[in-house]
């Protein structure tokens, strides 16, 4: 042990200047990424076209659209859903599927609704997005499973299954992903407790050995 007020090592002496040497070159390079990212954002990712929107709306009368940072947002009715999706899809060229997600709006100040399910939507040739939206409520949040459109909404439906309990009418396989089939709760809903409820101590312990 080093006794109390003796001089450094000068080992450490020289680590310093090395470590925040490295420091600011991560910090640099993390900066570096960042503007990238937004320029991919604002230059290669832009929002769908007026001309689409327009489409859209004469289509489907009943939709709302907004725009939040240069992405489209689309209000859909519950009913209407995979429809829209599909007309998306095989007549204004949205071919991917980024991502299926879901909002708990539990006590959210003004919100009408309780789950809000999120589609995120690309075309391939023109960099174009739309994110589209709609709302389910307790105690039945159903949705028409959208895995006819795009086979990779398979597992993305699952795990908004498992994590909020929203169920997917014609899903070919609606089981949990993330959790064990015998857990009979959903942890992303707000109203689900921090602690949990105990669900940990209804399993058996695995051992090292075991595993």
């Amino acid at each position: 042990m080093r006794p109390s007020g003796s001089a450094r090592p000068k080992r450490c002496e020289k680590t310093e200047p090395f470590l925040s040497t490295v420091y600011g070159l991560l910090s640099t390079v993390y900066g570096l990424l960042s503007t990238g990212y937004r320029l991919l954002n604002t230059v290669c990712l832009r929002m769908a076209e007026p001309a689409t929107i327009a489409a859209l709306k004469s289509l489907f009368p009943d939709l709302s659209f907004s725009e939040f940072r240069g992405q489209t947002r689309a209000v859909v009715p519950r009913r209407s859903i995979y429809q829209v999706l599909q007309t998306l899809k095989d007549r204004f060229g949205f071919d991917l599927l980024v991502d299926v997600t879901c909002v708990d709006y539990l006590h959210y100040r003004g919100a009408k609704d309780r789950f809000g399910l999120v589609y995120l939507l690309a075309n391939t040739q023109t960099n174009k997005r739309i994110i589209v939206r709609t709302f389910v409520n307790d105690p039945e949040p159903t949705v028409p499973s959208i895995v006819p459109l795009w086979e990779g909404a398979n597992w993305l439906e699952r795990e908004v299954w498992d994590l909020f309990g929203i169920r997917f009418d014609g899903h070919p396989d609606l089981r949990r992903i993330v959790l064990p089939e015998e857990f009979t709760a959903h942890p992303l809903r707000k109203d689900y407790p921090l602690q949990g409820r105990g669900e940990r101590h209804n399993f058996p312990v695995i051992t090292r050995a075991q595993s």
